[in-house]
Formats: structure tokens, sequence, C-alpha cells
């Protein structure tokens, strides 16, 4: 099935609202879950996660690692509105900055980071070559990477399958939502070629459930 691209930001506040206020608890959890998996020895540092959305993700890596700082970069201002409050009610919050930026031109404040991760921004992107490239000027040598994202169907059928499965109690603008990322993700053959063409053919690339893939390494 042909990639058909979506905007690359959020900029709708109803759509912001919706993601905020939806519950992603499972698949945010399984996210650092499998980080921690892969990556064992991690134990603190600064943490950058780029495609942060309103931090949820960034807020459970400081929570799993107390001894971490994580600086999450978004390009919706509607998104980080939303992290401002889940942050500062959250324990981990103090040590969770977020900020507006648009790669690749948004600055990190930490760089280089020892630990670099982003969970559903690849998709979002036109070029995708945005995001590696960011990695690679933004991570220190050695860092580990993970990246997480949905993974492309192999049909229109299948997505519908998929957004009846995972997305049917949703509200509609989710629903909408996920059908049009489905559509714009990458298949794990499409990212393998892209880390290939960044110089990171070393790093593996997983499809780890019906609709994920991750790409984990170290520059």
């Amino acid at each position: 099935m042909e990639r058909r691209p979506e905007p690359e930001l959020m900029l709708d506040p109803e759509q912001a609202r919706a993601y905020a206020e939806a519950d992603f608890a499972e698949p945010h959890e399984h996210f650092v879950d499998l980080f921690a998996e892969r990556f064992p020895d991690m134990a603190g540092g600064a943490v950058l996660d780029l495609g942060c959305g309103p931090g949820d993700v960034s807020l459970r890596l400081a929570a799993r690692y107390p001894a971490c700082v994580v600086h999450g970069i978004d390009g919706a201002q509607a998104m980080l509105a939303a992290g401002a409050a889940w942050c500062r009610a959250h324990p981990a919050g103090s040590r969770v900055q977020l900020r507006m930026g648009r790669l690749p031109d948004a600055q990190a404040p930490g760089a280089p980071y020892e630990t670099i991760v982003s969970n559903s921004l690849l998709h979002h992107l036109h070029d995708p070559r945005v995001l590696w490239d960011v990695i690679l000027r933004d991570g220190a040598p050695g860092a580990r990477v993970f990246v997480m994202d949905l993974c492309r169907p192999e049909s229109a059928q299948r997505v519908s399958e998929l957004v009846a499965r995972h997305a049917a109690t949703a509200p509609e603008v989710l629903r909408r939502d996920f059908e049009n990322s489905l559509y714009a993700a990458f298949t794990p053959g499409e990212v393998r070629a892209q880390l290939g063409d960044a110089g990171l053919e070393a790093f593996q690339v997983e499809q780890v459930s019906d609709r994920h893939l991750v790409a984990w390494g170290r520059l």
C-alpha cells in the first residue's frame, strides 16, 4: 500500500486536547519497557525526547529512571500547553523540560545527549531524514537511540481492521487521526533504507506489535 503523508504538526486545539485526554498508558508504558529491555545499562543522565507531544513518555522515562532529566521538544504549542499542566502535577515533573521547536531548526539545550528517544514522530515527517540527521547532530558518540512508530499496514482493509480493534471507542477525531497516521507510517523495510542512507545501518528495526515498529542502536 502506498504511503499517504499527513500534516507534520498537530496544530488543531481540538486534536491536541483529544490526544492529551486519551488513555495511551499501555503503548507508552510499553515504549519504556521496550527501551529498558534494549538498553539495560541505562541509569541516568540527560535524555532528549523528539516529538514529545504533551510529554507522557517523557514523564514515564523520568519516573522509571530517577537519576535522569528529560528534555522534550515538540512543534505544536497546543500539545505543549497540555504537557505543562501534566508536568506540574507529576512527581517526576521537575526533571522534565518541554520546549517548543520544529525539527531540524530546534536547538536542544543539553546536546550532545547520551540518550535520544522518539515516539510516533517519524510518520509525521514528510522527509524522514530530518529525524535521523537531528539524532546524529545531537547525540554523543555511543548514545543510546530508541525510536518507536507506527508501521504501515499492507492494505486499506488492514487499516480499517486496526482502527476498529484499537480505536473503536475513541473520539472521532482520534479515530480519524489514527487512520491517517497508519497511512502515513513507514514499513520496516523503508525504515531500514532510511537508516542506511543516514549511515546508521548498524541499527536494528523490529516490528513489536500489530501496529508498531522500533528502530534502535548506538551512535
